[in-house]
């Protein structure tokens, strides 16, 4: 893509610069699209919860780590998987599947025509993933505090760090999905295959230690499993390692220059 790809932003030909209303009905209605998709609003809410029920009435949620101030797998593992599963689903799945749908069906052409950018579109339904994600992760933690007696992060500051990188992380993924993909439908196969196998690399199945050695290390060097390792040790109080931090943001940095790239607004 080249730079006479790109639709003149609008403000720049119209002289108009949409404001904080503008802004906010955009951000509006892209969350009632989301709520109008049902398999949309429902997966990313009722997935991981089904996931947190089934591990929650195993044994997992007695099985205390050694050296951890008495939190169990189901803080340390369990909840981590689950927040993960929030964030991939909403970044990874959703996201670019509107993104698609909105170039195949000309919207983001006829934006660009507009005082409106094609740009806030994207920036809108970044806005609505975060409120989702957000719903999403305090949703599971009220179910696995209330119900299974898990446990609050012991450094929260360090876990709310660690979340709002891997929601980066995962938007970036999806952007490179939505950059892809040449159709709505391709793009939720697409996305659907990249969750799954980061997810099955990174523990949304079973404890990493059962993967092959390779495949373990390979799952912590990609989004879901840095993201499931760095918030397991904010829930530990542990310093969160380097490297996964280093994943996460590799991962944003290196999906969003090639998204960037290969991103077509008609």
């Amino acid at each position: 893509m080249t730079t006479t790809d790109l639709p003149l932003p609008a403000p720049a030909r119209h002289g108009l610069r949409p404001g904080p209303r503008a802004w906010a009905a955009l951000v509006v209605a892209e969350g009632k699209m989301v709520v109008r998709d049902t398999a949309g609003l429902v997966v990313p809410l009722g997935l991981p919860l089904l996931i947190l029920v089934m591990y929650g009435i195993s044994d997992v949620n007695t099985v205390v780590v050694p050296g951890t101030g008495g939190r169990t797998v189901l803080d340390l593992f369990v909840v981590p998987v689950v927040i993960a599963i929030v964030v991939g689903t909403v970044g990874v799945v959703n996201m670019p599947s509107f993104l698609a749908y909105y170039r195949r069906s000309g919207v983001l052409k006829r934006l660009s025509v507009t005082p409106a950018s094609p740009a806030m579109v994207l920036v809108a339904q970044v806005v609505v993933s975060a409120v989702q994600t957000a719903l999403g992760v305090a949703l599971a933690l009220l179910v696995a505090t209330t119900v299974f007696g898990a446990r609050l992060p012991a450094s929260p500051g360090v876990a709310l760090g660690v979340l709002a990188l891997s929601a980066a992380a995962m938007y970036a993924v999806g952007m490179l999905v939505a950059a892809v993909a040449p159709t709505p439908n391709a793009s939720v196969a697409i996305g659907l295959v990249v969750f799954f196998g980061l997810g099955a690399t990174g523990g949304m199945f079973g404890d990493v230690s059962n993967l092959p050695e390779p495949v373990a290390r390979l799952g912590e060097a990609l989004p879901f499993g840095a993201s499931v390792q760095a918030l397991g040790d904010a829930w530990a109080g542990a310093p969160v390692e380097a490297a996964h931090l280093v994943a996460l943001g590799a991962t944003v940095v290196v999906c969003s220059l090639v998204a960037a790239r290969f991103f077509r607004w008609t």
